[in-house]
């Protein structure tokens, strides 16, 4: 005789409560399962240091970059030409930017070949503070070389006045104010004043770094533009970009074809042109001081500087994937920010040049 065993209460109260339970967990799964990944942290982190010259273009480009790219940061300390390259050297760096190009001397110290890779054209100007005088100031070769060397100390020189008629400039005392740190900036304004004055080639020469006859130091192009916009009766030079940013009065030089030109877009190209065509492999070129009657001449180009052999391969991938885009798609950020193209000769030859990272 067969016997059907009967559930007690018990049983059928605990097989209810786990069915209802099962049932409820069903929506909570499903919610699990579609909610969407947490964002994941950079995979890629690079470090550089260097040039402040190009520092609103470089922060620029990594922040956009990163947009594009969530798994690659790139940091970069702002510290002056001088540190990038020393950092660079002693290996605490992935890239290093300078504004004057490494010396053959310092390419020796590399523990691997280091590669130049100009980034954009920018110029250096000179900035001064003269309250009452709205007019913008006409600079020759001799008077910014004389100022700088201490011989000529008024601002009513007639160094000065002449190339400014009609202006009321003061007999006050001309305050100098350079950088004090080692810097890119430096060396394109040393490089120019070498060019066109004897004198200060031979007393002082080009460097990131000087011994300077006078003046005030101040660091970065960030604490020359502070002091100049402290100190009446002042003059300085600062990449272009910072006098527009500080609302600087910059002045005009005047070219090697005679011309007194304002530093622009248009100029900076100017300068760049004949360089463009005979950029040579290792991109180490001076454009101060360039033939042209529309070229502004205290230009340059400025670099980062990559060693040709990064071991790690996801920093190298992702170095050689930034440069790319820099070269083509980043270019179209550098005119709001004061500062001109690459010439395309230039782009084509430093794309091929980015072989030969390893």
């Amino acid at each position: 005789m067969n016997r059907t065993r009967k559930s007690s209460p018990c049983h059928v109260y605990f097989a209810i409560a786990v069915a209802c339970w099962s049932i409820a967990l069903l929506p909570t799964k499903r919610l699990l399962s579609r909610a969407p990944a947490l964002p994941s942290p950079a995979q890629v982190q690079l470090n550089g240091a260097g040039a402040t010259f190009p520092f609103p273009i470089y922060s620029k480009w990594f922040d956009e970059y990163h947009k594009l790219h969530p798994d690659v940061e790139i940091n970069y300390q702002s510290i002056g030409s001088g540190g990038g390259i020393r950092q660079l050297l002693s290996g605490t760096v992935d890239f290093g930017a300078s504004d004057g190009p490494m010396t053959d001397e310092q390419l020796k110290q590399a523990k691997v070949p280091i590669l130049h890779f100009p980034t954009v054209l920018g110029a250096v100007v000179p900035t001064y503070n003269l309250p009452g005088i709205h007019e913008r100031l006409n600079f020759t070769p001799e008077a910014l070389a004389g100022i700088y060397l201490g011989t000529i100390t008024k601002w009513n020189d007639p160094a000065l006045t002449g190339p400014n008629p009609g202006v009321q400039l003061p007999g006050s005392d001309i305050i100098v104010v350079h950088r004090s740190d080692g810097s890119g900036t430096t060396y394109v304004w040393t490089d120019y004043l070498s060019k066109v004055s004897n004198e200060w080639r031979t007393r002082v020469g080009r460097n990131t770094s000087v011994n300077w006859p006078v003046g005030l130091g101040g660091k970065g192009n960030e604490g020359v533009s502070g002091l100049v916009q402290q100190t009446p009766s002042s003059i300085g030079y600062v990449e272009l970009v910072y006098a527009i940013q500080n609302h600087l009065s910059y002045g005009k030089v005047k070219n090697a074809a005679g011309n007194f030109i304002l530093a622009s877009l248009d100029s900076v190209t100017a300068a760049a042109a004949g360089a463009a065509r005979n950029m040579p492999d290792d991109f180490r070129v001076s454009i101060t001081n360039a033939a042209g009657q529309n070229a502004y001449p205290i230009s340059s180009f400025t670099w980062l500087l990559v060693p040709s052999k990064i071991n790690d391969p996801a920093k190298r991938q992702a170095l050689i994937q930034f440069l790319r885009w820099m070269l083509t798609d980043g270019q179209k950020f550098c005119q709001a920010l004061a500062y001109a193209e690459l010439p395309k000769p230039v782009v084509a030859k430093e794309m091929k040049a980015i072989s030969r990272i390893e």
